[in-house]
């Protein structure tokens, strides 16, 4: 079976149409067979561009959102405006990462492709052109009109979902309430079946240290957290929790859940991120990175990397097509149900 995704260059300034090359090339035994299907969405010169820097074996045809797509191929996003420099911020950039999203939306909407992975945006870049997003997340729950999304960040069996995202960290206790976390639990648990786990243990993390330590340190864990887990637990959900948050990812890593459900964007993407992160001790640089970010709730499937456009080496041919293959595979993966 081919399995058809679009790939969304993300802003053509940053390191997307390097590392979709050279995710290309790695996958060209499988685009050859047919056993994959690849139709990148983003700036044709910025493509290009980085075809000529890289100078890998592998050519990507432009093609029409209407027309007669091969295995391995390009659609322009938008028309082009001034040149696009890599590492330059515009909103040029940022309208272009924005118009690639809503035709792979589009595509995947109307059944064409099963699912889309994008490569990096840069959010000042999207709000400089006009379009005023916090991110990937929020930007696809509007196209698709979602009610409610989730992120989840993977890495290995490191699987975090999130209650909140890009808010301050003052308005976190007010975002959970029973309905989202219930909301979490249950997109996370639909998730972890389509990826192949027949009855998925889950963990919610404490809010507060200790998990308010009786009421000492906030009473949110005790009051909300709690109950909305024992209404799962007697709805047949294997649901544990709150978790002190000190804690609960080393039990996580053990293998003694397959995800937890993190309060706030950094309570999550830490333990995901530190672990993804492979360091060069000699150098103090990073050598390589694994992660995905996965977008829960949306009627399409949506992966994505787990790193930004790093404007600091895009075009010099060094960034890492990691993340990007992973995110095809998980793509892959929830889009046939495991």
């Amino acid at each position: 079976m081919t399995r058809h995704l679009a790939i969304t260059m993300g802003d053509p300034a940053g390191i997307g149409p390097e590392i979709i090359l050279k995710a290309a090339a790695r996958l060209k035994d499988r685009l050859e067979s047919g056993k994959l299907k690849l139709t990148i969405i983003g700036s044709g010169p910025s493509l290009h561009l980085a075809e000529q820097q890289l100078g890998l074996d592998i050519k990507i045809p432009e093609t029409q959102m209407d027309g007669d797509w091969p295995n391995l191929c390009f659609i322009q996003a938008d028309v082009e405006g001034e040149p696009i420099l890599p590492g330059q911020l515009s909103a040029d950039g940022g309208r272009m990462a924005f118009k690639a999203i809503e035709k792979g939306v589009q595509l995947a909407m109307a059944g064409k492709v099963g699912g889309i992975v994008t490569a990096p945006l840069n959010k000042e870049a999207l709000n400089k052109a006009g379009f005023h997003y916090a991110g990937h997340t929020e930007l696809l729950a509007e196209l698709t009109g979602a009610r409610g999304s989730v992120m989840m960040l993977a890495h290995g069996n490191m699987r975090v979902s999130h209650v909140t995202t890009h808010v301050a960290l003052e308005d976190v206790p007010k975002r959970l309430t029973p309905e989202r976390l219930r909301l979490v639990i249950d997109l996370t648990d639909k998730a972890l079946k389509h990826l192949g786990i027949a009855r998925p243990k889950i963990a919610v993390a404490a809010l507060n240290p200790h998990a308010g330590e009786g009421g000492l340190f906030g009473r949110q864990d005790i009051d909300i957290s709690a109950p909305t887990i024992a209404t799962a637990v007697a709805d047949g959900l294997d649901i544990v929790g709150p978790v002190p948050g000190d804690t609960v990812f080393v039990k996580l890593r053990a293998g003694q859940y397959d995800a937890v459900i993190a309060m706030y964007h950094d309570q999550g993407h830490i333990p995901v991120k530190l672990l993804g992160f492979e360091i060069d001790p000699a150098t103090g640089k990073w050598l390589d990175l694994s992660g995905v970010n996965i977008t829960l709730g949306l009627p399409i499937v949506r992966t994505s990397v787990d790193h930004g456009t790093a404007f600091d080496i895009a075009g010099k041919g060094i960034a890492n097509e990691r993340s990007l293959i992973e995110a095809i595979e998980f793509a892959e993966r929830l889009a046939t149900g495991g």
